[in-house]
């Protein structure tokens, strides 16, 4: 994955979103926070704790893996991320509308799915059980990637 640095200075064009982002959230634009919700928001991809300290160390951005945790649990928190538990560790990532992913059981890979894709498998689950899914209701669906099926 090679990506544009994520800037932790505030006056720099690419960080006021992510500053007015963190302070509508009610959190404090520390330079964790910063570089870790530029990461996730350009990398594409959903990203374990120890894959943002690698990248961020690539970067040149040393953050220790405990305030990486810390910063990716409180961005989860307040809903600027989110994780998701598969196989190995949680995996994190952005997206400004609810979706439902797959979860690879081998290598722990994890690729979103529009709601509009699982439209109609939402409404046979609640056909079925009677569940009604909420707003923020997301749908994991676990089994074996492309690559890890050949």
């Amino acid at each position: 994955m090679t990506m544009t640095p994520p800037s932790a200075h505030p006056g720099e064009a690419t960080v006021p979103d992510h500053s007015v982002l963190l302070r509508r959230h009610g959190l404090r634009c520390t330079p964790a926070r910063l570089c870790a919700l530029r990461l996730l928001s350009v990398s594409g991809e959903h990203l374990s704790c120890t894959d943002v300290c690698t990248e961020l160390r690539r970067l040149g951005l040393p953050f220790d893996q405990a305030t990486v945790y810390r910063t990716l649990e409180t961005l989860t928190d307040v809903g600027l991320a989110h994780a998701v538990h598969g196989p190995g560790p949680k995996r994190y990532g952005v997206s400004p509308v609810p979706h439902h992913h797959t979860v690879c059981e081998e290598c722990g890979r994890v690729q979103d799915l529009a709601i509009a894709d699982m439209r109609e498998a939402v409404e046979r689950i609640t056909e079925l059980t009677g569940l009604r899914a909420g707003a923020g209701g997301s749908l994991l669906l676990y089994g074996r990637c492309a690559q890890c099926s050949e």
